[in-house]
Parts: structure tokens; C-alpha cells; sequence
């Protein structure tokens, strides 16, 4: 026996032992329990799993890389990071214009753990919206069916899928909790028909699909409102029917029309500050609908006001942007009538909303 060694106390610690063991229930503790059986999902979990698992493929999860400036002469290499979704089997992706805005190279991962690199073809900021094109087109692109945004009822079912915070294809569920909200872009721009909702938008959802309950797109997720920039129940989706009808033509023309009567307006700042709510006519385009309408600008050298838009088909307008959005709502090659003050009288004329860059 090793010096110093206790037998009493090695006897003792035996005992204690067995009797530990003794103690013991029947059957090994340490095994992992038997896993409970359950019937099927639910109607309403299937359904959300179906929906995910006919969708998630067509959604895309796009990395960008931007020279930023970092002194006078160097620069270094920034990475920007967003979703886009599948549009057609040409291997076209609709995404945000602010995803991909001054990115020098473009990447697009879908089902593949690969990302393929894309190549902007159309861009429409006052949209913010924005087209890649795949350098190499994947077998089998599915896009999502097309819904449709003009009868949608605010409280039913939405669902959004992207990559928040780079997590790739995260479902969320919401519901609509607005529509025809109004959400500003570039300068002066408005985009009207804005649906709001409380599913769970964060950064790098932007440019996903909003879904409805039949995997149908609806709207292409946008921004949220908050002052902490994460998810507060409130964000904002770009309708499907203006979507339908600009990437078609960022795709043929890469760029979207610009609609317009003709006129140049005075800054909205300077509006403003002579009180006058409306949009104040700066220049008329010779040969426009403006002038064929015969609406008369400021005159420049006595500051004389001319005519001052104050509506769009009986819809008010105070500022240039709202003017903006109401002109777009109205299309290009059909007729608004327009609401214009002159000398405190107001008329109504009419004339044809045209594309100023055709």
C-alpha cells in the first residue's frame, strides 16, 4: 500500500459509492428520451411551408462591391449586400436601386452556393428600383408568379423573403397594414401606391419579394421606418402593378420613363418659402402639352406669377412631389386634368401626360 494511505478511508469511500449507485433509478439516466410522435402540420403550417418551399429558389441573395473614397487620392474596396428575386428564365433579377447603386461589381447567389457575377441592365432610382442580368443563366429559374397589388385589403396575409443581416432566405409574416402610402426616393420623387406592413423587414431585405398568401409577388420590399434601423412593424413595399410596368422597360431601354407635361417648376425650397402651396411654373417647353394648354410660367423679370398647379384630376397637390407622383399615377399617353390658379382664379385644363425622355 502507497505511504500515507488510508485503508479505513478507502473502505468507507466504497460503501459510499455502491450506495450511490444503489440509489439510482432503473435504466441508464444518461440516454437521450424517447422522441414523441405527432400527426401532420397543421393546414395553415403546411401551407407556409409549401409557400417558402415553391418560392425560396427564386430569391436571390446579391452582394455588391464599391470603391468609397478614404483621403484625397486612395480609395478602398466597400461591400454592400441585398436580395433581388428571380423575373424571368432569361436569368433577369429585380432588386433595389439603392442595393446596387455605384456598385462596381455585382454578385447573385441563389440555390447554387455559388454566387454568379451580374451586370446592371436598367436602373430607375426615382423607382428605386433596378435590374441585374446573369453573366451565367442556371438551368431551371423558376419567377415567381405575378399578383397583383390594385385589390389588395388591408389585413390580409403577407409574407417576405430575403437575407436581414445577411441571414439568406428568412421567411417572415405580416399582414397589410396600409396601402397607398407615399415613399420618398430621389429628389422631388415620390413613389404613390406604397403598401405598408408589419412582417419583419431589416436591412438586406431590401429588393425581396412581398408575397401573398399564394406565393404571388405583390410588392418588392423596400424600407422600413425606424429610428434604430432594425424592424419596428413598420415597412414598406413597392406595388407589383408599378414594378410589372417599369422592369419590363428598364430591361428593353435600361432606364424608365420619365413622366411630365413639359414644364419646369421653381425650386420646391423657394416655393415654400413665399407660402405658396402648389407647383409654381418656372419655364414652358415649347411645343409640350403645357404649352399647348396654354399654361403661362412666372415671368422672370417682374417675378409675376403665372399659372400654379394646385391639383391633379381633383387630387390636391401642394408640393412638386406629390405633382410628381399624381402625374405618374395617371400614366404616360393619357389625359390629366390639371387644377391651376392664375391671378387667385381657378380653371381646369386638360392635356397628355408624356415621357420627357423618349
Amino acid at each position: 500500500m502507497p505511504l500515507g494511505c488510508n485503508r479505513g478511508g478507502l473502505l468507507r469511500n466504497a460503501l459510499l459509492l455502491a450506495a450511490a449507485v444503489a440509489a439510482l433509478p432503473v435504466g441508464n439516466a444518461a440516454e437521450p428520451r424517447a422522441v414523441t410522435p405527432r400527426g401532420p402540420l397543421l393546414p395553415h403550417e403546411q401551407a407556409l411551408v409549401r409557400l417558402f418551399d415553391e418560392t425560396a429558389p427564386s430569391v436571390a441573395y446579391i452582394t455588391t462591391e464599391q470603391l468609397r473614397a478614404t483621403g484625397f487620392f486612395t480609395a478602398a474596396v466597400a461591400q454592400g449586400a441585398g436580395s433581388g428575386f428571380v423575373w424571368d428564365a432569361a436569368g433577369h433579377v429585380v432588386t433595389n436601386h439603392h442595393v446596387v447603386q455605384g456598385a462596381r461589381r455585382v454578385f447573385v447567389r441563389l440555390d447554387s452556393a455559388d454566387a454568379i457575377e451580374a451586370r446592371v441592365v436598367g436602373a430607375a432610382p426615382e423607382y428605386d428600383l433596378a435590374v441585374v442580368k446573369l453573366d451565367k443563366v442556371p438551368r431551371g429559374l423558376r419567377p415567381i408568379p405575378l399578383g397583383a397589388s390594385a385589390d389588395l385589403r388591408i389585413g390580409q396575409a403577407v409574407f417576405a423573403i430575403g437575407n436581414p443581416y445577411g441571414l439568406q432566405r428568412t421567411l417572415t409574416q405580416g399582414i397589410v397594414s396600409a396601402l397607398d402610402r407615399e415613399l420618398p426616393t430621389t429628389d422631388f420623387r415620390e413613389v404613390a401606391g406604397v403598401i405598408q406592413t408589419d412582417a419583419a423587414i431589416n436591412p438586406g431585405n431590401s429588393g425581396g419579394p412581398l408575397l401573398d398568401s399564394a406565393g404571388r409577388l405583390i410588392g418588392v420590399n423596400t424600407a422600413i421606418r425606424s429610428a434604430s434601423g432594425s424592424s419596428a412593424g413598420v415597412g414598406f413595399a413597392i406595388p407589383v402593378d408599378l414594378v410589372n410596368r417599369i422592369v419590363p422597360v428598364l430591361i428593353a431601354r435600361g432606364r424608365a420613363p420619365l413622366p411630365g407635361i413639359g414644364i419646369t417648376p421653381v425650386r420646391p425650397d423657394l416655393v415654400a418659402r413665399a407660402g405658396i402651396a402648389g407647383v409654381v411654373i418656372a419655364r414652358v417647353g415649347a411645343g409640350t402639352p403645357a404649352a399647348q394648354a396654354g399654361l403661362r410660367p412666372i415671368d422672370q423679370r417682374t417675378g409675376e406669377l403665372g399659372d400654379v398647379i394646385v391639383a391633379v384630376n381633383g387630387r390636391r397637390v401642394e408640393t412638386l412631389s406629390t405633382f410628381v407622383a399624381e402625374l405618374d399615377r395617371v400614366g404616360i399617353d393619357n389625359t390629366a386634368e390639371l387644377t391651376v390658379e392664375r391671378d387667385g382664379k381657378p380653371r381646369r385644363v386638360r392635356l397628355k401626360v408624356i415621357d420627357l425622355r423618349a
